[in-house]
Parts: structure tokens; C-alpha cells; sequence
């Protein structure tokens, strides 16, 4: 698995021109990584919770988690944040979980083992 971070700024608004820092993520997995992933059927799996800066009060949480289809295919997924700070905070949120997945289609290669415990 080889995970790509990138910072940018970006411009938005016509009139009222705002700067929002954006965190693209971009994961290329082995094939024997995908391979775990549609057998075991976990690209609906929610990797980490979210909310960006344009978020209404309304908004459903679930329409900004990040999933595993969202970066199975190699896809580039932007989420933006208000300050720099902030941006690398989400940076640093995202290695860890990108760790966590590592471990955790690790784990799910192969069925448990049989354990015997004497008290």
C-alpha cells in the first residue's frame, strides 16, 4: 500500500473570494491488497469521520466519511479545511488511519488460527 498526501490552497467564491487548504489523498494498493478487500467485501467500509468547513448544520455525517470505495481504485479524495493547521491535523488523522487499514486487511487475509489456553 502507497499512500500520496498533497497540500493545496484553493480559491473559491466569485465576489467574495475565500482560501480553503485541501488535503488530497491518493492510495495505491497492491493487488493482493484488493484482492482482500473484494473478497472479504470491505469497500463500503468507513475508514474515518469527517466534516468540512462548508458543512451545514443539517448535513447528514454520513454524506462526508471517507470509505474504502472512495480510494479503492486509485481515486484522489479532496477534503478541505479552513486554516493550515487544521490541514495537516487532518494529515495526521489520515496516516493513522491509513495505518489502521493496513493492519486491518492484514488481518483479514487469512482466517484465525486454533488457540489453546491453560489456566
Amino acid at each position: 500500500m502507497r499512500i500520496s498526501v498533497d497540500h493545496h490552497e484553493v480559491r473559491k467564491g466569485m465576489i467574495l473570494r475565500k482560501t480553503v487548504h485541501e488535503v488530497s489523498l491518493t492510495v495505491q494498493f497492491s493487488h493482493e491488497e484488493k484482492q482482500i478487500i473484494r473478497q472479504r467485501n470491505l469497500t463500503k467500509t468507513k475508514l474515518l469521520d469527517r466534516r468540512p468547513t462548508h458543512a451545514k448544520v443539517d448535513d447528514r455525517d454520513e454524506q462526508f466519511e471517507l470509505r474504502m470505495d472512495h480510494i479503492f481504485n486509485g481515486q484522489t479524495d479532496r477534503f478541505q479545511c479552513e486554516t493550515p493547521s487544521k490541514a495537516k491535523i487532518y494529515e495526521e488523522d489520515l496516516l493513522l488511519a491509513m495505518a489502521q487499514v493496513k493492519r486491518w486487511i492484514d488481518d483479514n487475509a487469512e482466517t484465525g488460527q486454533r488457540t489453546v489456553i491453560e489456566f
